[in-house]
């Protein structure tokens, strides 16, 4: 896994990588440079488009200067600088790269507090005004200024961050920021642009390596990490031989109601794509029939029989469509424990009983979305104190909490905030979840741990969207997305046994 930064800790690697590497501060910035530009060119390929690049007067106008002069030299023959002189400040690294901008034809424009900004004509706006130190909401003539670009509706990449965005903290739905189509960040991704709130100021990002200490970065303390395609290779066990269903265990799923039974369907059908060696449904006997057609390799049991069960299965999960049926949850407080996964219905009603938090068992995984986890450890206005609650609502109960999201934070009781990256906005369509709680069943059954299965079932369900996207689908239904469970856990392991 990647450790996710802060601003500060991340202009500590910057600090590290020069004195040790050793590297001067101006190479390094143009390093970033080169890596931005490098990216820039698979943004834009006509080499004619007309570009503007806008530049404060501290690193990041420096990085900016120095990709205006790389560009030329790569080919772009339509380049106009602008330099935002709004305040008396300048640094060294930016100083030096506006005298190596003058030797170069590139015409450059200089604006002081007040002047009038004409209007924006080129096709590409690089954003290269304040990058990742802000903290603070933009006003006078730096507002003014983010103002014109927004409204020239012309397609901006920011370099680094987009200018008024905070790399990290509470991102205030009220601060106006530039909207930035791409963002080429340097060496990581910032800690905000996994939160939902990022949206107000950017559409997607991609991470170019500026040659940093990742030695260095990796030893830094953070909350946060990136979960990677390696992670889920080094804790997915491959089938060998001489096993048999009963060393992949049995799950039970308790699901579904008269009204609700898709959900049950999906949730098993993501457990036994997910390789439960057995699946038992505890669902409606009204639902038996679909049951039998959709899954006939799913077991059935009746609500009376579901102590039984219980004590047979190696893991369960509660909640998808069980609508009334949560009533009857306070009883499964009295079976033996087993690893649980609670989902749904099953938040609901956990969130009128919060008392029974404390009953929960060690290593349960809760997985709301956004509305069960504010109805569960009250309202929230912003995502970042969500994520603050979840870790302290994890520790506190020995919990994992998948907070679900366009990039899903899997929260462990040690206070680690594993993001996961995979997914799409194709699978925003009911019952994903559902399927998720099928797959963490399923791997929970396998004898993974609570955090192994959290990241197998997140990554997965997301890396299954991903492939299904990437065929041009634009919507991915759940019930397709069970069927690429096996397949993508197959392109994500080297040695599965053939």
């Amino acid at each position: 896994m990647k450790s996710i930064l802060t601003a500060k800790q991340m202009r500590a690697a910057d600090q590290h990588t020069i004195e040790t590497a050793p590297i001067s501060s101006i190479d390094l910035m143009e390093n970033a440079a080169t890596a931005f530009v490098t990216v820039a060119q698979t943004l834009f390929t006509d080499k004619h488009t007309p570009i503007l690049i806008c530049c404060g007067t501290g690193n990041n106008g420096g990085d900016g200067l120095a990709a205006a002069r790389l560009l030329q030299v790569a080919g772009y023959d339509s380049l106009h600088v602008w330099v935002a002189r709004f305040s008396p400040r300048e640094s060294d690294d930016f100083a030096m790269n506006l005298h190596r901008l003058r030797q170069t034809p590139i015409p450059v424009t200089e604006w002081l507090p007040g002047d009038e900004l004409p209007p924006i004509t080129q096709e590409v706006i690089v954003d290269a005004l304040l990058g990742s130190g802000l903290n603070k909401p933009l006003t006078g003539d730096w507002l003014r200024l983010v103002r014109h670009i927004n409204q020239s509706q012309q397609r901006v990449v920011a370099m680094d961050v987009p200018t008024g965005m905070r790399a990290d903290g509470v991102i205030p739905d009220t601060e106006e920021t530039v909207f930035a189509h791409d963002v080429v960040t340097f060496q990581r991704p910032k800690i905000s642009f996994f939160f939902p709130e990022s949206a107000q100021a950017m559409h997607r990002f991609h991470v170019a390596d500026i040659g940093l200490d990742e030695t260095f970065i990796e030893q830094l303390p953070t909350g946060f990490k990136l979960i990677e395609a390696a992670d889920v290779q080094q804790i997915y066990r491959p089938r060998k031989p001489f096993t048999h269903k009963g060393t992949y265990g049995h799950a039970l799923i308790v699901a579904g109601s008269e009204t609700h039974m898709g959900a049950a369907l999906l949730s098993c059908g993501g457990c036994l794509f997910s390789g439960a060696g057995r699946t038992t449904a505890c669902i409606p006997v009204n639902g038996l029939a679909a049951l039998n057609t959709r899954y006939p390799e799913v077991m059935y049991c009746t609500d009376t029989a579901l102590r039984d069960q219980w004590e047979a299965a190696n893991a369960v999960g509660i909640g998808p469509g069980l609508g009334s049926r949560a009533t009857q949850l306070a009883d499964i407080f009295d079976y033996p424990a087993k690893p649980l996964v609670l989902d749904a219905d099953a938040l609901n009603w956990l969130s009128e009983q919060p008392a029974l938090l404390d009953r929960l068992p060690e290593g349960c995984i809760l997985t709301p979305h956004m509305k069960e986890f504010d109805r569960l450890f009250g309202h929230h206005t912003d995502w970042w104190s969500r994520v603050q609650t979840a870790k302290e609502k994890a520790a506190r109960y020995r919990l994992v909490i998948i907070l679900k999201n366009r990039y899903t934070f899997i929260i462990l009781p040690e206070g680690h905030v594993l993001i996961n990256p995979t997914g799409n906005a194709a699978m925003a369509t009911g019952g994903m979840g559902d399927v998720l709680t099928g797959m963490l069943v399923a791997f929970l059954a396998q004898k993974y741990t609570s955090a192994e299965a959290a990241i197998l079932a997140c990554y997965t369900h997301g890396a299954a969207g991903d492939r299904l996207r990437a065929d041009r689908q634009a919507i991915v239904l759940p019930s397709q997305l069970i069927k690429q469970i096996t397949s993508t856990l197959g392109s994500l392991t080297n040695d599965l046994d053939t």
